[in-house]
């Protein structure tokens, strides 16, 4: 099978909720099931620890939007497990915050002309064991932006695109972190409730945030790629026609010296040099067969930007899980169902 499962749904936050967890009963019982364990794969948290954290966050998630918490409500209601299980899934990366996923991104401007042509696009790499419970999920709220994700099911966002002609793509950024606060889906759901730069920026800023992120984004103002500590937003932006890149470390000339105080992610720097020497296109407007031919790339193979299985110690297992070339203007998304080196890219459209 190529194509992931594809999920539709509309409403208000509970019913959306509702019918996400009827039509992704299956997946997301099995993502609860696991979900603790496969923390524990790096760092041993206890469930009763975890629980603490799920009171404490559930709260500041509330406080951030009770529409999202009301959704998780009605999916919890949906699938038939605790609303604890779901908001488990919601704060995994606030247990080990290091080790959400390894991603190489970009966003392209495209033509200034017609804004057509913009691309934000990477390739996921994380635990393979997460593919069973990956779907396209596509939500229509009512009183703000339709949105397409391709996601694990029973998080409230992820990676994707809204109607609004915001894309959304995510990278784990090494830097200090808290076990408390807004968890990283609920504010990258924001995003998705925004319809500009400005908007987006404020969607991520409001929050009282519990971990670091980079969101690499297309907008209806050209890319932008936000580093997001506890303390602040640092937007890179593009100059000219110039697009935009991010592997697993900072980028921003004041969050740099965070670099010396962590680990490099799975060969961050080395993928950094390679996706920017990469980006040279020959072409003038790159396009999604240039992109997708760049995400398929093995200098440094296993260890490449499509990453295969290796002897690294601790992400050795991690693999590009899906590979993903987002269109928002064109309304659609190109994803491959594992490395894009040799599974096909499937077209998915919200219309």
């Amino acid at each position: 099978m190529s194509r992931y499962k594809e999920i539709e749904v509309a409403g208000l936050p509970r019913a959306m909720g509702r019918q996400i967890g009827e039509a992704a009963r299956e997946e997301i019982r099995g993502f609860c099931a696991i979900a603790l364990s496969l923390v524990n794969k790096s760092i041993h948290v206890s469930r009763a620890a975890a629980d603490e954290i799920i009171a404490s966050t559930l709260r500041s998630a509330e406080l951030y939007s009770t529409d999202m918490a009301e959704e998780l409500r009605g999916m919890a209601e949906g699938a038939g497990v605790p609303l604890s299980d779901l908001m488990l899934l919601q704060i995994r990366n606030q247990l080990q915050p290091d080790a959400d996923a390894g991603c190489t991104s970009l966003s392209l401007p495209g033509q200034r002309e017609n804004r057509s042509g913009r691309i934000v696009a990477q390739n996921w790499d994380n635990d393979p064991a997460l593919q069973p419970f990956t779907l396209v999920l596509t939500r229509r709220p009512i009183g703000k932006p339709a949105l397409m994700t391709v996601t694990q099911a029973g998080l409230i966002a992820y990676i994707g695109f809204n109607e609004a002609g915001i894309g959304v793509c995510l990278n784990t950024l090494p830097a200090p972190s808290r076990r408390f606060g807004v968890p990283h889906y609920f504010t990258v759901r924001g995003v998705y409730e925004a319809d500009s730069l400005e908007t987006a920026l404020h969607a991520v800023q409001r929050a009282d945030r519990a971990i670091p992120a980079n969101i690499m984004l297309t907008t209806p103002q050209g890319p932008a790629d936000l580093e997001v500590t506890l303390d602040c937003v640092h937007v890179l932006s593009n100059e000219g026609d110039a697009g935009i890149t991010h592997t697993n470390h900072c980028r921003h000339p004041e969050l740099q010296t965070i670099n010396q105080q962590f680990p490099e992610l799975i060969q961050s720097h080395e993928r950094q040099s390679r996706v920017d020497q990469l980006l040279d296109f020959p072409v003038q407007h790159p396009g999604v067969k240039e992109v997708m031919s760049l995400l398929c790339d093995h200098v440094g193979f296993p260890r490449s930007i499509c990453r295969h299985a290796n002897d690294d110690p601790q992400t050795g297992s991690w693999e590009t899980v899906f590979s993903v070339v987002i269109e928002p203007a064109a309304r659609q998304m190109h994803i491959s169902r594992g490395t894009p080196c040799n599974h096909p890219y499937e077209v998915y459209n919200l219309t």
